[in-house]
């Protein structure tokens, strides 16, 4: 089976920065999706960044273009999230998430993924 151990959350003021991380490891795919996700208290879980097999191609939401950066260690089997400029609508519960890339493509969904990670904290204010 796959497991992601994510860490890296925490609290932090508006305009900081933090990283996440979340280590690959089991039966993996050839090729694979790794992605990052985010829920808000209330709020449904969506996309946050996407990394496509390979690491040249990414998506990101919109709310979080220019600001966040998700990037893979191959050797390490761990995907970073880097978040900067950070707004008190980041906060939310971070998820990062794994799916084989059938076909070489990746969703951008929550149904899109089927081995996520335990979640980590992180509040900006």
């Amino acid at each position: 089976d796959v497991q992601l151990v994510e860490s890296g959350g925490g609290s932090v003021q508006a305009g900081g920065s933090l990283r996440l991380s979340c280590v690959l490891s089991g039966y993996l795919y050839s090729r694979y999706c790794m992605a990052w996700f985010r829920q808000a208290s209330g709020q449904e879980r969506e996309g946050v960044a996407v990394l496509y097999p390979g690491g040249g191609r990414t998506y990101y939401a919109d709310s979080v273009k220019g600001r966040f950066t998700i990037s893979q260690d191959d050797d390490k089997k761990t995907l970073y999230l880097q978040m900067t400029s950070l707004k008190p609508e980041d906060t939310a519960r971070y998820y990062c998430a794994y799916e084989g890339a059938f076909g070489g493509n990746c969703g951008t969904g929550r149904r899109d993924f089927g081995y996520w990670s335990q979640g980590t904290q992180v509040t900006v204010s």
